[in-house]
């Protein structure tokens, strides 16, 4: 194939122009679209081979698949933008089984009328955050649907990864005796995008969290490979990620809410919205759950990387039929953390 955007002798503005029906129609302006802007950001090999399909070499052992929509309003938030939130949710959901993340795919549904200019600013964002984390996108989809059908843009992401041998990651592997870990303080994500959406400032400036953690999992599976069980806390946040792992498990939880981090701004901005920072999502954070004596050897090998310098125990794994989640307040009394019952933040990823 001949570099990225030498093909068309037009170029495509993408400063002033906005995507009309004929960038989906699979003709001239499609191609145009895919090869000026698209592959001109995320090129690689793989994806210049321009098929329908990537076809690569795979380790031997166990492969993981993860497939994520993303449909995050505003597009453009403090901390990042819907790009670079496919990127990251698409290789946190592969590594929390403790894989590597090998390669991306991609499919964008765009509204008539978006900006060029707004695209190309995502894809570039996408493409920095792939490179940045070594895991490029290699094949994808276009579509364009009609004004008043979309929201400007949507993203799929898929990945897959690979297992290392001797690892065995699964959200029903929790047993009594386990610590229950995170790597950071809960609600950032969330809190930016509300904060954003509603024009709201604060004297801290809050921004997301968004991030690739597979680094931080190859580095806690290195140190302690018998980890029961990884997850990341997005939509429903902390609260509902745990309660879902309680019900796979089929154990409960026991918190100290004084130990779960949360920053100062994003519990005053909780406050200020109505908001339980528990429930609010996260998009660079992670649950680990592991056997008890194994606790503080984890914690340190997760405090020494740059994504996991905030990162606490917060909790063990008890017996409980009912599989509940309960916490010991700061103030010494005692509540049960239930499942997120409706909608706290729509939109957040």
């Amino acid at each position: 194939m001949s570099d990225p955007g030498k093909r068309f002798s037009v170029k495509l503005d993408t400063r002033r122009g906005r995507v009309d029906m004929s960038h989906g129609s699979g003709g001239r302006a499609m191609a145009q679209l895919i090869e000026q802007l698209f592959v001109k950001h995320l090129d690689n090999p793989l994806l210049r081979q321009a098929n329908d399909q990537a076809a690569f070499n795979v380790p031997a052992g166990r492969m993981v698949m993860s497939t994520d929509g993303h449909v995050i309003s505003p597009l453009f938030f403090p901390g990042g933008d819907i790009g670079s939130l496919a990127v990251h949710g698409t290789i946190n959901d592969v590594a929390m089984s403790g894989a590597q993340p090998l390669y991306l795919a991609a499919a964008f549904i765009l509204e008539e009328g978006f900006l060029l200019a707004d695209l190309e600013r995502v894809v570039v964002s996408m493409a920095a955050a792939a490179t940045a984390a070594g895991v490029p996108v290699v094949t994808g989809d276009t579509k364009v649907v009609e004004k008043g059908k979309g929201d400007g843009i949507f993203i799929t992401t898929t990945g897959v990864g690979q297992v290392p041998d001797g690892v065995t990651i699964s959200g029903d592997r929790a047993r009594p005796g386990d610590a229950i870990l995170v790597s950071g303080s809960m609600g950032d994500h969330g809190v930016a995008i509300m904060s954003s959406r509603e024009n709201l400032e604060f004297e801290t400036r809050i921004e997301s969290d968004s991030a690739a953690l597979h680094g931080l999992v190859a580095a806690m599976v290195g140190a302690v490979p018998g980890i029961h069980c990884l997850r990341d806390p997005t939509r429903g946040g902390l609260a509902t990620t745990l309660n879902e792992l309680a019900c796979q498990s089929g154990i409960g939880m026991r918190l100290q809410e004084t130990a779960i981090p949360i920053k100062p701004a994003v519990s005053d901005a909780c406050e200020l919205l109505g908001l339980d920072p528990l429930y609010v999502a996260n998009e660079g954070k992670l649950i680990g759950i592991c056997p008890g004596a194994d606790a503080e050897r984890l914690l340190a090998v997760m405090r020494a990387h740059p994504l996991g310098r905030q990162a606490a125990i917060i909790g063990e794994v008890v017996e409980d039929p009912d599989g509940f989640v309960q916490m010991e307040t700061a103030f010494g009394g005692s509540r049960i953390v239930d499942w997120l019952a409706g909608e706290q933040l729509p939109r957040i990823c």
